[in-house]
């Protein structure tokens, strides 16, 4: 489909007039497929697309899908302005309701200006130093565990296995000790089912279908969630579900029931997916270069830990270096939304009230305007020697920007970094010189196959 709608004619045009002596450029692209537009391009390769299009008709540039005009934003400068929307005319609320918002809804990425700085006051003490060090101290025995039991060998299944470690993390460090295995079990299912419901391409609640089952998880999340508030009130833990519950900001603001419900919800998938990208890339990348294998295996082996305190994270900078090449070149969110709710402009282009806009910092961190040899993974391009990534403040943004930028970008690093420092300290691994990284793009582009890798366990 992705061939049929890619060989439709369409011309250039503009998404629409701006007002007369406006002094604005009309956003140019084009419609593609009747109703459709791209949408199969988009589903099958979005990078391929936005890249295509920022060649044609700039950092701005438009086209269809499903009925939606849709403005792509790449580059430094046009990420920027859409992140720090200073005449507030950009909604997150409304840009991702279309995508995640029956599945995520009211969760904090989902929320706009006075109301999203209000929750993102009292969220931010969930996501405190002590309260990192305590979420910290419940993964590291379950890594230990997990790491242990790996069944390792040629093909080892590295995307497979990460993203089933980073979910069990997630209900441990978020739900805690009190949920038994047979609720975690039913939990997980249900939150792959919402996750997997924000990505479908026909959309109606009806008995089947990945929609309906996402609604029905959605569903089961909050009843879950809701039956256990009173409970996580008036008891103590380090879990993220009893933080939530007792939290307050500096002006002493809490959270409802229904907030903690909302946010409980939104950061499971936030930080599950992200972390499972970006750890197994980091493996792949670290697999095609065994000499900074070795050189992030050396640094961990001197920390003389089997296990990483909160203090010894900034102990690492090779693996900081590694990481955050990783990010640039594989994204974990390729793209982030928002809606005009009123008629602005994008740098002198014209956004009509009503547009959607997909925020493409995936494709800004591959341009070769701003990267050398930016398809080269090169984590010495972050060194101090070098740090191309100061050449624009937005050059490098895999965690957004602006009032929107990730909440808990801190929690994604310390988890990613406590888990590959054990890794290095347990296996060597290796991608076979015949392999070829297929994609596939769902939340943020992921391996198709699971990610085979030739693993051994070190003596």
């Amino acid at each position: 489909m992705a061939q049929v709608s890619s060989a439709y004619p369409s011309r250039p045009a503009p998404l629409a007039q701006p007002p007369a002596e406006s002094g604005l450029e009309p956003v140019m692209g084009e419609a593609g497929m009747p109703y459709l537009g791209s949408v199969f391009e988009m589903l099958n390769d979005p990078l391929k697309v936005s890249m295509e299009r920022y060649e044609r008709y700039g950092g701005v540039s438009w086209g269809r899908s499903i009925g939606m005009n849709l403005v792509t934003l790449v580059g430094p400068a046009e990420v920027e302005a859409a992140w720090m929307n200073k005449e507030k005319a950009l909604s997150s609320e409304h840009g991702w309701e279309p995508m995640i918002g029956p599945f995520f809804r009211r969760g904090i990425m989902l929320m706009d200006f006075e109301e999203h700085m209000h929750h993102r006051r009292i969220m931010q003490q969930a996501f405190a130093p002590a309260r990192l060090r305590g979420y910290l101290g419940i993964m590291t025995p379950h890594i230990d565990k997990t790491l242990a039991n790996w069944d390792v060998g040629a093909g080892f299944p590295v995307y497979s296995r990460v993203k089933d470690l980073a979910l069990t993390l997630a209900t441990e460090v978020f739900m805690g000790a009190a949920v038994t295995e047979k609720e975690a079990h039913r939990l997980e299912s249900s939150f792959e089912a919402a996750v997997r419901g924000g990505q479908a391409l026909i959309r109606a609640d009806i008995k089947v279908g990945t929609w309906a089952r996402g609604l029905r998880g959605r569903e089961a999340l909050q009843e879950y969630f809701r039956s256990e508030i009173a409970t996580r009130r008036a008891g103590t833990g380090d879990d993220l579900f009893t933080v939530l519950c007792h939290t307050e900001s500096d002006d002493g603001e809490t959270f409802t029931d229904e907030d903690v419900v909302n946010h409980m919800i939104f950061v499971m998938m936030a930080a599950h997916d992200t972390s499972t990208i970006a750890l197994s890339m980091l493996t792949y990348f670290l697999g095609r270069n065994p000499e900074w294998q070795d050189r992030l295996r050396s640094e961990s082996l001197a920390l003389g830990k089997t296990a990483i305190d909160y203090e010894d994270i900034d102990k690492l900078p090779s693996l900081d270096l590694a990481l955050k090449e990783t990010l640039r070149m594989n994204a974990p969110v390729g793209m982030l939304f928002r809606m005009a709710i009123r008629d602005t402009d994008i740098l002198g282009k014209y956004i009509p009230k009503g547009t959607l806009i997909a925020i493409h910092p995936w494709a800004t961190m591959l341009l070769d305007e701003w990267w050398p040899e930016p398809t080269k993974w090169d984590p010495e391009r972050f060194s101090p020697e070098r740090r191309e990534d100061k050449v624009h403040r937005f050059a490098w943004s895999p965690f957004g920007g602006g009032a929107h930028k990730c909440i808990g970008l801190y929690f994604a690093g310390m988890e990613i970094k406590a888990i590959m420092h054990q890794m290095l300290q347990r296996f060597e691994w290796s991608v076979p010189d015949d392999y070829r990284l297929e994609l596939t793009y769902g939340t943020g582009p992921t391996p198709a196959d699971g990610l085979p890798v030739d693993f051994l366990r070190r003596s």
